[in-house]
């Protein structure tokens, strides 16, 4: 099993791609840099829970729905 972190990475690139994001928009639209989404996205950065909550928000899902094993 992954970490959780690798876990909720994985999930943002997924949501991310599905509503047809680059990682610039996104970073763009949270107030991070592309680098550290990638970063995010990969699991090998720890995110604040506001950026959590930022990304989760332009995603059109709940924080909650980041740590879930489904949406």
């Amino acid at each position: 099993m992954a970490n959780w972190i690798t876990s909720v990475g994985e999930k943002i690139n997924l949501l991310r791609e599905e509503n047809g994001l680059t990682q610039e928009d996104l970073a763009d639209a949270a107030g991070i840099s592309a680098s550290f989404l990638g970063l995010i996205e990969r699991g090998k950065r720890t995110p604040s829970v506001t950026t959590l909550l930022k990304i989760a928000r332009i995603l059109n899902i709940t924080l909650n729905d980041l740590f879930l094993d489904k949406i």
